[in-house]
């Protein structure tokens, strides 16, 4: 997931401006229709000082495909309501 030149990097905390952020892996905590969903080995990026936690966007947009309800169903296409102009006259009983 985290490209191994990424793991050696540190950058200065924008939140604390004492401690280093750099990454880690954490246990990623999220709700899902009501229950808890623990993700462990998440990659995160966290300050050294304060603990702040950035997760890593990447692992983010894949993880919220996997939790997707709609994941492996084949999408149906829409069933479009036919227009006027297209729809057969009706001929008056005479």
């Amino acid at each position: 997931m985290i490209e191994a030149q990424s793991k050696d990097q540190r950058y200065p905390c924008q939140n604390c401006h004492a401690g280093h952020v750099s990454i880690q892996h954490i246990t990623y905590f999220t709700w899902l229709s009501g229950e808890l969903i623990t993700v462990p080995d998440f990659p995160a990026w966290v300050c050294d000082m304060c603990g702040l936690r950035e997760y890593d966007q990447r692992a983010l947009s894949w993880l919220n495909i996997i939790l997707s309800p709609d994941t492996g169903r084949k999408k149906q296409a829409a069933k479009q309501p036919v227009s006027p102009s297209k729809r057969p006259a009706i001929q008056p009983d005479i």
